[in-house]
């Protein structure tokens, strides 16, 4: 394909996505339609969307991973992150998570979207292939080879990167959803600073933590001669 082309066909389909984000944040998943899709995206006809995207399915799919900031992260970065340091990758991926926020139509589907997944199953199952399930796998193996270099002690990695994940939840849901007055006077910075320190605090392996293992370890061997 020329490149003039390749650029115009790539231009049509985020035209598409932008129209699409618009009308799953407003309506859902299940709700949305095809003729809805395309008169907000300015295009002829509803047929045309199968000539860049399979169905709706994949459409919605493409809509998430390329408006959430943290999606795109992990897509593109994955790799390179999973061999910075702890303080760095937690606060990348922080920010990445949080920056919905500056984004009312993206959190505007977000909020759509926790409320279809508890209703229909098969929209959970969807959402969760797409974003939770990498993110949080992501987490787990990077937190696995932290512990594994003896840089965090050993835990449940996959309960860890819940904790750590769930602190950012509680932020959102108290900020957009509850609009609890001081939850909306943290700003973006304050809660990622404030909350990567707290995880760090508890999964950081320390001199004092190390003579601790070390004493338990005396301990139940005697225990046991």
């Amino acid at each position: 394909m020329p490149p003039r082309v390749e650029q115009d066909f790539e231009g049509r389909r985020q035209q598409i996505i932008d129209g699409a984000l618009q009308v799953f944040s407003s309506k859902g998943f299940e709700k949305a339609t095809n003729k809805d899709i395309a008169a907000a995206a300015g295009i002829g006809s509803p047929g045309l969307i199968y000539h860049y995207f399979k169905d709706k399915a994949d459409l919605f799919r493409q809509v998430v991973e390329q408006r959430l900031p943290v999606l795109q992260l992990l897509i593109h970065n994955e790799e390179e992150m999973m061999s910075k340091p702890p303080k760095v990758v937690l606060t990348i991926f922080a920010r990445a998570f949080l920056t919905v926020l500056d984004n009312p139509t993206s959190m505007a589907m977000m909020k759509l979207l926790f409320s279809e997944a508890i209703r229909h199953p098969a929209v959970a199952e969807m959402v969760n292939k797409i974003g939770p399930s990498r993110s949080i796998s992501f987490l787990t193996r990077y937190l696995e080879k932290q512990m594994a270099a003896g840089i965090f002690k050993p835990m449940d990695s996959a309960a860890a990167a819940r904790c750590f994940v769930g602190s950012f939840l509680a932020y959102m849901i108290t900020r957009e959803v509850f609009l609890q007055p001081d939850a909306r006077q943290i700003s973006l910075d304050t809660m990622v600073a404030t909350a990567v320190d707290i995880f760090l605090q508890g999964m950081l392996v320390t001199a004092e933590t190390q003579q601790y293992t070390a004493t338990s370890k005396v301990s139940y061997t005697a225990h046991f001669q």
